[in-house]
């Protein structure tokens, strides 16, 4: 029989100071007629939290300091890309894919993968769950950070809603995928998925304390000089709604007003879509808010 896994519980309200960790060996859910099918070279990488957004630079916008700070508590983080943000008036794919690795070095990231999903036009079905399904069993992560359930941009919105439906899926064992050697792959149900706030504003369930990692989250996010206020990029192309000094100064006040909430320097704000609990009241900031 398998061990049992204790997991903490995080806090409805107030910063996180770590994401739960799995303690203990976890469950493999086959049976031993099966396990042949089941290649043992799969099983090796095991991410904890990961971060799945459409565009190369979502993450970066909106959780990098999150996905940081869990680094620095041990965790294996890792990042996958939805589309490689192909339709981005500003740069190219292939630059796009440059700076992804940049900031993914700036990060420290485990990994980063990109679907190659049509930017602007993939959609919640079948096809695309079955894509990002064969993520989420790749890399079995306790923790998905998603997109916005709602934003500006309605690829935002529709990642989402795709990421949220491929994590419950992925659990269901009769929903078969295979990895790209052809093995079959164990089904895996991530235990929390968190909806980053993008662009429009929503209240947050909780809030990340992201203070001592924010400088290099905004290195993270400069590394994106085509998309994103750079005095080094000199192409001759239009500025967009997010090129200009004013956005990147809001995704600063931003993270000051969460962090505000909490009595912090900066934060990165989260919507569950499931209750949080707590076992003890030391979870929540010791500050006078």
């Amino acid at each position: 029989m398998a061990a049992k896994v204790r997991r903490k519980q995080l806090p409805r309200f107030g910063r996180v100071d770590s994401f739960p960790r799995t303690r203990g060996p976890l469950m493999l859910q086959a049976s031993f007629s099966n396990y042949h099918r089941f290649a043992p070279s799969r099983l090796r990488m095991k991410i904890d939290v990961l971060a799945v957004a459409a565009h190369p630079d979502d993450v970066e916008l909106c959780c990098a300091g999150t996905l940081m700070m869990e680094k620095d508590h041990g965790k294996k983080i890792g990042v996958v890309d939805l589309t490689r943000g192909e339709l981005g008036t500003r740069g190219s794919a292939e630059l796009r894919d440059r700076e992804a690795t940049v900031a993914a070095n700036i990060m420290q990231l485990d990994v980063r993968e990109n679907l190659g999903m049509p930017d602007g036009f993939f959609k919640n079905d079948e096809q695309h769950q079955r894509q990002l399904i064969r993520a989420i069993r790749k890399y079995r992560p306790e923790i998905v950070l998603a997109s916005s359930l709602a934003d500006r941009h309605p690829d935002h919105g529709r990642a989402g809603h795709l990421i949220s439906d491929a994590c419950f899926l992925s659990g269901l064992q009769k929903i078969e995928t295979v990895d790209i050697d052809g093995m079959l792959q164990l089904q895996w149900r991530p235990r929390y998925v968190f909806h980053y706030i993008q662009d429009r504003y929503f209240q947050p369930s909780f809030v990340y304390d992201v203070t001592r990692v924010f400088d290099r989250k905004l290195e993270a996010i400069r590394a994106y000089s085509s998309q994103f206020f750079s005095r080094e990029y000199d192409r001759d192309e239009p500025q967009t709604y997010i090129s200009t000094p004013e956005f990147l100064n809001s995704i600063i006040g931003r993270h000051q007003m969460f962090g505000k909430m909490i009595g912090v320097a900066y934060a990165e704000g989260f919507i569950s879509e499931k209750m949080i609990g707590v076992q003890n009241f030391d979870s929540f900031v010791q500050l006078d808010t």
